[in-house]
């Protein structure tokens, strides 16, 4: 009989959970991406306004996301634990947090107008977006219920399903699109208001398909989410509250560093700015990759951690780590290599008027080399830190990575040095390194701290290892 190293069931164990939550996240930003390309298709003025309305939903969307990250972690420790109502009860919770906040958003954003004038918005952009935010946050109640519920069957250890139905919806999103625009069908013309009617209905047949899944499959028989669910339990929601909102504030300020070096290109100029907005999708796509290894290693470590396995947990937070720095590292040698290949997908080479573009994005994307290491480092690091129950270390850090260092490097590099567009990557590189290397430092003096106040670690991970 061949033992396994235990570092390598560990590694294992984070890439079949992370698999399936990457191909879901890829799955979103795809979904994403065909919205946009529809807007396109619709005209300029389209595309602007509609792209106000998006960024401005999104905005909103990743903070209440953020928040709702709580239900993983929290579950995850509970099921390490064998308690097996908490963790029902939490994901009851969940699904309330998530209609709650469903509901504040949407007035949000069905208000926004005033805001987005004042912001120094075209009226015309703004009446566009206002448009695409009629019947969009109809779709916020269905996204955040299911991002509730893709916590929930993460942190049992099956994101199968969360899989199949993003990719599910990522087809039926684009068919839906494609025959509101084309008025396929019988069905009207709708413009952005038919865009933002496909993303809300598609966000809550994702959610409904989800519940009647779990309902439905034998796997989940012992979670009976359904009973009681409409009893609003006021202390498990105070506790997903507690844990969620620091971590929805993270994700909130990292957009911010992202939205703040946008607003630098644009000062530059077009050119600039449609170089970083190329340079960033590439970026994105590959830290899909990071940020659903993150979310793996936090219900990895939660679950050890609710099973009183210290040594274990750091042993899951130090594999993906690692790993996830070795894939990056490979991912950095790939936009070194080939960055002319992978922007000539988004850009054609032999158009002239792209050229600046061009050329300029090839150099976003040699500082990305850096970027992308960090970022994913940093991102794994925040996940192991999650899973330990502790969300306001992540977002004190990122607070201060980002703000304090990144955002001011950024501008000073950019502007005061005379670096223009590689400055501001630059100094973002540098917020991001800053995060990696203090989220990595803080993990580990968490979990050396809990060890050391844990006598039983040394034998609950003999244990877990000879059962």
């Amino acid at each position: 009989m061949i033992i396994q190293h235990p570092a390598r069931t560990e590694l294992w164990a984070i890439l079949r959970l992370a698999g399936p939550l990457i191909a879901s996240q890829l799955a979103h930003m795809l979904m994403v991406l065909t919205d946009t390309l529809m807007m396109a298709r619709l005209s300029p003025e389209a595309l602007a306004g509609g792209g106000l309305g998006a960024a401005s939903y999104s905005f909103v969307a990743i903070f209440c996301i953020g928040v709702i990250a709580a239900v993983g972690t929290l579950v995850a420790i509970r099921h390490g634990a064998g308690d097996i109502d908490g963790a029902t009860r939490l994901t009851q919770a969940g699904l309330w947090l998530a209609w709650l906040m469903a509901l504040a958003a949407a007035v949000l954003l069905w208000n926004l107008k005033p805001v987005l004038l004042m912001f120094g918005q075209t009226e015309t952009n703004v009446d566009a977006a206002g448009q695409f935010l009629t019947i969009l946050p109809f779709a916020l109640p269905g996204y955040l219920s299911f991002m509730a519920l893709r916590g929930f069957t993460s942190a049992i250890g099956k994101a199968t399903p969360v899989m199949v139905i993003s990719l599910g919806g990522t087809l039926v999103n684009y068919l839906l699109n494609h025959a509101l625009i084309e008025g396929m069908f019988g069905l009207p013309k709708l413009g952005l208001m038919g865009i933002g009617l496909v993303t809300a209905i598609v966000a809550n047949g994702m959610a409904l398909a989800l519940m009647g899944y779990i309902r439905s499959n034998r796997a989940y028989s012992a979670y009976p989410l359904s009973a009681g669910l409409l009893r609003l339990n006021t202390q498990y929601l105070r506790e997903l509250w507690r844990l969620g909102l620091p971590i929805g504030g993270t994700y909130a300020v990292e957009v911010g560093l992202f939205a703040f070096a946008a607003l630098c290109m644009g000062t530059m100029g077009s050119t600039q700015l449609a170089a970083h907005q190329i340079a960033l999708q590439i970026v994105s796509v590959a830290f899909m990759v990071p940020a659903g290894m993150s979310y793996a290693v936090t219900m990895r470590i939660g679950q050890h951690y609710g099973a009183g396995q210290l040594l274990q947990a750091r042993m899951a937070g130090r594999v993906g780590i690692g790993f996830g720095a070795a894939v990056m590292l490979g991912f950095a040698a790939v936009l070194w290599l080939y960055s002319d290949p992978l922007i000539g997908l988004f850009l054609d080479h032999n158009d002239p008027a792209f050229h600046e573009v061009i050329v300029l994005a090839v150099s976003l994307l040699a500082v990305a080399a850096w970027f992308e290491l960090f970022d994913g480092v940093q991102t794994i690091a925040m996940g192991g830190i999650r899973g330990l129950k502790d969300a306001k270390t992540t977002f004190l850090v990122g607070l201060g990575c980002y703000w304090l260092i990144g955002a001011p490097a950024a501008w000073m590099m950019a502007f005061t040095l005379g670096w223009g567009p590689t400055g501001v990557w630059w100094g973002l590189a540098l917020g991001l390194a800053c995060a990696a290397v203090s989220l990595t430092w803080a993990f580990e003096a968490k979990i050396k701290r809990m060890i050391r106040h844990e006598p039983d670690a040394q034998r609950s991970f003999h244990a877990a290892q000879t059962d």
